[in-house]
C-alpha cells in the first residue's frame, strides 16, 4: 500500500469543504498548466472559493486593530490562508488566460468552445480579439483586398486560426482503474492503465479521462 491508498482510504466525510477546495483548485491548478488546450471553467468549485475570499476579506477588515494578542494570532493564520488561496487563483487564472491570448480565435469560434470560458473570460477574449483586429488593421491589413482582410480565412482549405496542439505529450496519472484500453488514435499502441499508474501520452488520447476525473496530469 503506496501513500495514495492510504490518503484514498481518509473518509471525505472527515475533510473540511475549505479543504477540498484546496485541493481541487491546486489540482485544477496543474492540470490547466500542464494542458495543451483550455479546459472548462470549474463554476461550482470557482464560486465556492471567490464567495471564502470576500468573507475573509471582510473578517480581516472588521477586526483589524484589534489588540487582543489572541485575535491578532488569529488574523495572522487567516491572512495566511487567504494568501494562499489568492496565490493558486491567480496562477490558475493566468495560465487559463494566457492560453485565451495564444488561440483567441479558435475558442471565440463556436458555442462549444466559448462554454469552456467563463463571463469574464469571454469578454476578455472578444475585447482582445477586437483591439488585436483593430490594430492589424491600422497597420497593414487596410493596405490588402478586403478578400485577403479577414484572420479567420479558411479560403483553399487552410484555416487561419491557430489551434492548440492536442497531440502534445503529457504526463498522466490515473485516479482510478480505467475500464477499456487507452487507444493512440494514428498508432497500433494500447494500453491499459490502472489507478496510481503514470504514463507519458499524448493529451488527445487521454483528455476525456481528464476533464471526467479519472485521471489527472502531473
Amino acid at each position: 500500500m503506496d501513500i495514495d491508498d492510504i490518503l484514498a482510504e481518509v473518509d471525505s466525510h472527515g475533510v473540511s469543504q475549505e479543504t477540498r477546495d484546496l485541493q481541487q483548485l491546486t489540482r485544477a491548478w496543474v492540470t490547466e498548466r500542464s494542458a495543451p488546450e483550455l479546459l472548462p471553467w470549474p463554476k461550482a468549485l470557482m464560486k465556492r472559493i471567490m464567495d471564502r475570499i470576500r468573507q475573509q476579506i471582510d473578517l480581516l477588515e472588521v477586526q483589524t486593530g484589534d489588540m487582543d494578542p489572541t485575535t491578532n494570532f488569529r488574523l495572522i493564520i487567516i491572512q495566511t490562508e487567504l494568501e494562499r488561496f489568492k496565490f493558486l487563483v491567480r496562477s490558475f487564472l493566468r495560465a487559463r488566460l494566457a492560453k485565451v491570448d495564444r488561440h483567441t480565435l479558435h475558442y471565440l469560434s463556436n458555442a462549444s468552445y466559448q462554454a469552456r470560458l467563463s463571463a469574464s473570460e469571454l469578454q476578455y477574449a472578444a475585447s482582445h480579439q477586437s483591439l488585436l483586429h483593430a490594430h492589424y488593421h491600422s497597420s497593414f491589413l487596410s493596405q490588402f483586398p478586403t478578400s485577403l482582410q479577414r484572420l479567420d480565412d479558411t479560403a483553399g482549405g487552410i484555416s487561419m486560426v491557430e489551434q492548440p496542439d492536442l497531440d502534445k505529450a503529457v504526463f498522466v496519472r490515473a485516479l482510478k482503474d480505467i475500464a477499456q484500453p487507452i487507444v493512440v488514435e494514428g498508432t497500433d499502441m494500447a494500453f491499459e492503465m490502472k489507478r496510481g499508474d503514470i504514463y507519458v501520452v499524448r493529451w488527445s488520447s487521454i483528455k476525456d479521462l481528464v476533464i471526467g476525473g479519472e485521471a489527472e496530469l502531473i
